[in-house]
């Protein structure tokens, strides 16, 4: 096996079981490792850390898998991976919802890997060149745990361009999915569209924060921003919302929600759908005069690193100051963050900053975070991505 050798002094971050090693860190290769390879990195004083997979392309040069060395990386190694994630998920799949992250990268040790089961389905997503290399094996231990009716993968994700690899988009296993693969979460019906819907198809990761949001809006007027396929929307239909605003920029999420308000047999009189970019809505809103009881602000991911900060900060600060601007005294946000980079302290001062721009008094009454198929690991926090406040204007 050929070996890695990190440099004097930069090598705690791999002792602590962090598994990302940087290119910078890197100080001797010996062998011609290509990417995709396994490879066993030691520090300069030529101890044993760990396997891991090596990428002659990205800036995570070698993801590291298994500290203890007499653990070999091979077939049985990666299935047991496999076996351990789902087995930890199983009994989250109920009558009431047969939606889970089945995989979640790091986090259970395959780095770049997501796996998501929609019903009879089963979503993947590849992210690095080393989960390229045994694809099929983990496709094949699926099946044999989960019998689904099929597998599709949608791998055109921009971190594989850091990999080195080209989108790769269809079926691995079994049948097509449909156009809509119908399936349950908190005992609503929904329709997914695996192939051309947003990231895998849908966002399990909301699934406890909905059901708690919607504890508060019965009997309530709610706008819901950036709704895709409606989520939050038909949480609050079922819990007994009077009225439901619900916004999206994709023509597709917009008519999939309807769908899904039909499909629910909720009140489609009660439900406004409207296409339209989100700030450009709320402050059509704010010019209008228009007042909501509750607000649920969910966008996609501002800052997707620490370099982007700053920037993001001020998209969050406007974007959360035009929804404070729309709540009267009582009123409620439901605001979140998917950005890893986004702290849930710096979350609160920009809510903060927010809540002052808008001249609005507030209190945080809750806080939201990922639900337990999206575990953290210990040693890597940056698994830690979602996060979320209830806040109350005064």
């Amino acid at each position: 096996m050929n070996t890695i050798i990190l440099q004097k002094g930069k090598d705690k971050a791999a002792w602590q079981l962090h598994p990302w090693v940087f290119s910078g860190a890197i100080g001797k290769i010996n062998g011609r490792v290509q990417s995709g390879e396994v490879v066993a990195v030691y520090n300069i004083e030529q101890e044993f850390i760990a396997y891991g997979i090596y990428n002659n392309i990205s800036r995570v040069a070698v993801r590291l898998l298994e500290w203890n060395p007499a653990n070999e990386i091979n077939e049985d190694w990666w299935r047991l991976r496999v076996r351990k994630a789902v087995r930890n998920r199983k009994h989250l799949l109920t009558a009431d919802n047969d939606a889970v992250r089945l995989i979640f990268a790091e986090a259970d040790f395959l780095p770049g890997l997501i796996a998501d089961k929609y019903a009879d389905y089963i979503s993947i997503q590849v992210h690095s060149s080393g989960i390229e290399q045994v694809k099929g094996l983990i496709v094949d231990e699926l099946v044999n745990l989960l019998q689904p009716k099929g597998i599709y993968e949608r791998s055109d994700l921009k971190s594989r361009d850091y990999e080195g690899l080209p989108d790769s988009n269809g079926v691995l296993w079994g049948e097509l999915p449909p156009d809509f693969v119908e399936i349950v979460e908190n005992g609503i019906h929904y329709k997914v569209n695996i192939i051309d819907g947003q990231k895998s198809g849908f966002y399990c990761d909301q699934r406890e924060n909905r059901f708690l949001t919607a504890q508060y809006v019965k009997g309530k007027r709610m706008l819901d921003c950036f709704c895709y396929s409606g989520g939050f929307t038909l949480n609050a239909f079922r819990a007994g919302a009077d009225e439901v605003v619900s916004v999206d920029s994709s023509a597709l999420a917009i008519d999939t929600l309807k769908e899904n308000v039909k499909y629910n047999g909720f009140d489609e009189t009660k439900h406004v759908a409207v296409q339209s970019d989100v700030n450009k809505y709320l402050r059509q809103l704010g010019e209008g005069g228009e007042k909501f009881d509750v607000i649920v602000l969910d966008p996609p991911k501002y800052a997707p690193s620490r370099s982007t900060l700053e920037k993001a900060s001020r998209a969050y600060k406007d974007l959360n100051r035009r929804g404070l601007m729309l709540l009267g005294s009582g009123g409620l946000l439901a605001t979140f963050s998917c950005s890893g980079a986004m702290d849930i302290e710096t979350f609160k001062q920009v809510l903060a900053w927010a809540a002052l721009d808008a001249g609005k008094e507030i209190q945080f009454i809750r806080q939201f975070s990922q639900p337990e198929d999206h575990p953290v690991r210990a040693s890597f926090s940056e698994g830690e991505y979602l996060k979320g406040l209830l806040v109350r204007v005064l």
